[in-house]
């Protein structure tokens, strides 16, 4: 399973850019797949399909009518293992013995 976190923004719209990341988190939202959206970045969570075939459907939407887009993508594949948008947070939490703000 992928842990993918990215970061899609337009560059030509502007200081204010909610309008336009907020089409790409309706994307997320509706194709089903585990996610936590972050104020940097959002984190996705399935198999390398699911989430490059979201990340695609966010840039195709945005492209429709942003002439520049920055993107950024960092993933890590774990063999087995999924649930892990809320696993790592929970093996910090173990090792300092408390819960984390988040």
């Amino acid at each position: 399973m992928l842990l993918a976190e990215f970061s899609m923004t337009p560059l030509d719209k502007g200081e204010s850019v909610s309008a336009y990341v907020s089409r790409s988190i309706d994307i997320i939202d509706r194709s089903g797949i585990p996610y936590k959206l972050g104020p940097m970045g959002t984190c996705v969570e399935g198999d390398w399909t699911q989430v490059f075939g979201v990340m695609q459907a966010c840039f195709d939407r945005m492209s429709e009518d942003c002439g520049r887009i920055s993107v950024s993508i960092k993933v890590d594949y774990r063999k087995g293992k999924s649930g892990r948008l809320d696993s790592k947070i929970e093996a910090v939490e173990r090792q300092l013995g408390r819960k984390v703000r988040q």
